[in-house]
């Protein structure tokens, strides 16, 4: 079996391990930060030993081409994670609204129970 045979390759910048929704990048960046094969089937159980060895075995064999991939991947998530923050969707604008109504309240209610507990 050739090894991109375990792969989907879904667009220039989605690579899935086949019969998953998980991306590549998601297995290496683990396996990059020193987890083992049995560590990261730990953390996903919808993979096997098997595909976490193609993985990596993948990035082994294409390494420079794969850390352009990773590199792309990154960036691509830095802006959008950059986009979201300068235009956050209306149910992040409302959480904060409560939030911060909750927090006002709390504080309220710690002033008041001070200003009680110094009267007496």
């Amino acid at each position: 079996m050739e090894l991109e045979n375990y792969f989907e390759f879904v667009q220039e910048d989605v690579i899935r391990i086949k019969g998953n929704r998980i991306a590549i990048e998601i297995v290496l960046e683990d396996y990059l930060e020193g987890a083992s094969p049995e560590e990261i089937l730990l953390r996903y159980p919808t993979l096997n030993l098997e595909k976490i060895h193609a993985t990596i075995l993948y990035y082994l064999a294409k390494k420079e081409e794969v850390e352009v991939y990773l590199e792309r991947v990154r960036q691509l998530d830095e802006e959008a994670w950059e986009e979201q923050l300068r235009n956050p969707p209306p149910y992040v604008v409302a959480l904060r609204r409560r939030l911060a109504r909750a927090s006002q309240k709390l504080l309220e209610v710690e002033e008041t129970s001070t200003k009680s507990a110094d009267a007496v």
